[in-house]
C-alpha cells in the first residue's frame, strides 16, 4: 500500500515532468501573469493618489530650572495632547479650515459639512514620538495630512501645526491661570478666616485683659509689690498709732505739767523741742525700716538717738515735776488766766496729735485699697488657667488659619511665577522642527507595492489557468504515464519520426514562449521602473 504512495508522490515531485510542463504551457502562464500585473498596474495608476504632508514639532522643556520655578500646569503631556487634539479636531475649527482652503469641494460641494469634517479627520494623523533616553517620556510629534493636491496637503499640516502651538500655549496659560486664580480665592477664604480668628483672639484678650497667661509674671511681680506695700503700710499704721499713744501721753502731761510751766520752770521750756526733736526721730526712723532692715546702720542710728533723746526728755520730766513739787504757787498767781506764750507747744500738740489720727485714718484706707487690689489680682492668678485654656483653643485655631494662610499665600506666589512664565514662553511649549514638507509623491497608492501584488496575482493567475487546462485535458504527453497504463512490459520502443513542418512547429512555439517571456519581462521591469521614478 505504502509503495504506490510513494510512487504518485515522485511523480508530483517529477522535475523532468515540471519541465514538461511548463514546455506545453508557458504560454497559458505568460499570458495571465502579464495581463494579471497589467490589471493591477493599471488600478494603480486610476486610483487617485493621495500626498500625505507631515512636520515635527518639538516639545521644548522650560529654560527656567524647576527648582526656581515649579510649573503649575498638568505634566502629563500625552492627556495633554489628547485633549487638544480634540479641541482642534472640532466641528467648528475643521469647518473653518475646510472653508479656508476650500477643502473637499469647498462651500458648494453635495457632501453635507459633517461628511467634511469626517473626510477631514480620516486624513489627519496624529503620532508621538517618545525619547528612550528619558524612560519613553514624550520628546516629540508629527503631524500627517493627506490630501489628493500635495500643495494642499502642505497648507493643510501647517495650518493644523499653527493651531496645535497656539492652543498648546492657550491651554498652558489658561491652565496656568486658572491656578492662580484658584489659589487666589482660596488665599481671600483663608485670609478672611485668619481675620476673623484674629478678630476672636483680640476681643478674647481685650476681654480678658490682666488675666491672660503672658501677664501671669507681671500679676505676680504686681501682687508681690502690692503685698510689700500693704506690709509697708501696715508697719506705718502700726508706728502711727505708737506715735498717737505717745502724743496723747504727751498731750496728758503737758495738761498735767501746765501750772508747772506757767512758774517759769526753764525745764519745761525746753520740753516742747525735745518732743519735737523726738518727733523727727520717730518720722526718720519709721522711714528708714519701710526701706530697709533693723541691722541697717543708719537704722540702728537712728534709734540710738530716738533712745537717747526719750531717756533726755524722761529726766526732764522727772525734774520738771520735782520743781513744781517744791514751788509754792502764788495764789494770785493761780487765778490769772495762763499766759498765751505758755499755751503754743500745748497747741502744737494737740495738732500733732490731730495730724496723727488723720495719718491713722490715710494709712487705714490705703491698707483697704491695697487690700482689695491684692484680692484682684490673686483672682486674676486663680483664673488664668481656664482663661489659658480658653485661649490655647483660640490661639491653635489661630494658628492653623495663619499657617493655612502662609501656604496659600507662598503657592499662589509661585503660581503667579509660573504663570508670568508662561506668558513670557519660559515655560514648555511647542518648536516646529520641521516645517510642513511639500510632498513630491503620493503616499498612497505606492505604485512599486502595487507592481509587486500584480506580479503576485498575475502569477497565480497563470498557475490558475495551467492547472486548470491540465486538468481538462485527458491526452497522454509523456511515455511514464503510458507504461503505466500497459499491463504487461515494453519491450521495445518506436522512436518519435518529426517532419520539416513539425520541426518548424516547434520552433515557432519555443520562439514566441521565450518572446512572450521577454515581453512580459521587460513590461514588468519597465512598468516598475516607471511606477518608482513617477509614483
Amino acid at each position: 500500500m505504502t509503495e504506490p504512495v510513494e510512487e504518485q508522490n515522485a511523480e508530483l515531485f517529477d522535475v523532468q515532468r515540471l519541465f514538461d510542463l511548463a514546455r506545453r504551457r508557458h504560454m497559458y502562464f505568460l499570458i495571465p501573469l502579464l495581463f494579471g500585473w497589467l490589471i493591477v498596474w493599471g488600478v494603480s495608476w486610476m486610483l487617485p493618489a493621495m500626498y500625505r504632508s507631515n512636520t515635527l514639532i518639538l516639545v521644548q522643556q522650560p529654560t527656567m530650572p524647576k527648582n526656581y520655578v515649579l510649573p503649575n500646569i498638568n505634566d502629563d503631556l500625552q492627556a495633554r495632547l489628547q485633549t487638544m487634539t480634540q479641541q482642534i479636531l472640532s466641528r467648528t475649527r475643521l469647518l473653518l479650515i475646510i472653508d479656508k482652503l476650500h477643502l473637499y469641494g469647498g462651500k458648494g460641494a453635495s457632501g453635507t459639512d459633517d461628511d467634511k469634517v469626517g473626510a477631514m479627520r480620516k486624513d489627519i494623523d496624529v503620532e508621538l514620538v517618545r525619547d528612550n533616553g528619558r524612560s519613553g517620556e514624550i520628546s516629540a510629534f508629527r503631524i500627517f495630512y493627506s490630501a489628493r493636491d500635495p500643495r494642499v496637503a502642505q497648507q493643510v499640516t501647517s495650518e493644523l501645526t499653527d493651531l496645535f502651538i497656539r492652543e498648546n500655549q492657550k491651554v498652558i496659560e489658561e491652565e496656568s491661570q486658572g491656578t492662580t486664580n484658584f489659589l487666589g480665592d482660596q488665599l481671600d477664604l483663608a485670609g478672611k478666616s485668619l481675620a476673623e480668628q484674629n478678630a476672636k483672639l483680640q476681643q478674647f484678650e481685650s476681654a480678658h485683659e490682666g488675666v491672660l497667661p503672658t501677664q501671669q509674671a507681671s500679676n505676680m511681680q504686681i501682687l508681690s509689690g502690692l503685698q510689700q506695700q500693704l506690709q509697708s503700710e501696715e508697719d506705718s499704721l502700726n508706728a502711727a498709732k505708737q506715735q498717737g499713744i505717745y502724743y496723747q501721753s504727751m498731750l496728758d502731761e503737758y495738761r498735767t505739767l501746765h501750772g508747772s510751766g506757767r512758774n517759769g520752770d526753764p525745764a519745761a521750756e525746753e520740753l516742747p523741742a525735745l518732743d519735737q526733736q523726738i518727733a523727727r526721730l520717730r518720722g526718720q526712723l519709721s522711714d528708714l525700716r519701710s526701706r530697709y532692715t533693723d541691722q541697717y546702720p543708719d537704722v540702728v542710728k537712728a534709734k540710738d538717738e530716738l533712745a537717747i533723746a526719750q531717756r533726755n526728755r524722761t529726766d526732764l520730766i522727772a525734774q520738771i515735776r520735782q520743781n513744781a513739787a517744791t514751788a509754792k504757787p502764788d495764789d494770785a498767781d493761780a487765778n490769772e488766766p495762763p499766759d498765751p506764750t505758755q499755751r503754743g507747744p500745748l497747741v502744737q500738740l494737740q495738732g500733732q496729735v490731730k495730724a496723727n489720727r488723720a495719718e491713722i485714718a490715710n494709712r487705714e484706707r490705703a491698707i483697704q485699697q491695697l487690700q482689695a487690689r491684692i484680692g484682684e489680682y490673686s483672682g486674676r492668678l486663680n483664673a488664668e488657667p481656664a482663661i489659658e485654656q480658653q485661649l490655647a483653643d483660640l490661639t491653635r485655631g489661630y494658628n492653623q488659619s495663619k499657617a493655612n494662610y502662609d501656604d496659600l499665600l507662598k503657592r499662589k506666589t509661585e503660581s503667579s511665577m509660573a504663570t508670568s512664565m508662561e506668558v513670557l514662553q519660559q515655560g514648555e511649549r511647542f518648536t516646529i522642527l520641521d516645517s510642513a514638507t511639500l510632498p513630491t509623491k503620493p503616499a498612497f497608492p505606492n505604485r512599486l507595492k502595487f507592481c509587486g501584488f500584480g506580479l503576485v496575482a498575475g502569477m497565480a493567475l497563470g498557475i490558475l489557468c495551467v492547472a486548470g487546462f491540465e486538468f481538462f485535458d485527458d491526452r497522454l504527453h509523456d511515455e511514464k504515464q503510458i507504461k503505466a497504463m500497459l499491463p504487461i512490459a515494453v519491450i521495445s520502443e518506436v522512436p518519435e519520426i518529426r517532419d520539416a513542418a513539425s520541426e518548424m512547429r516547434i520552433k515557432r512555439q519555443a520562439m514566441m514562449g521565450w518572446t512572450m517571456a521577454v515581453v512580459a519581462v521587460c513590461t514588468i521591469l519597465i512598468g516598475s521602473v516607471f511606477s518608482f521614478v513617477h509614483g
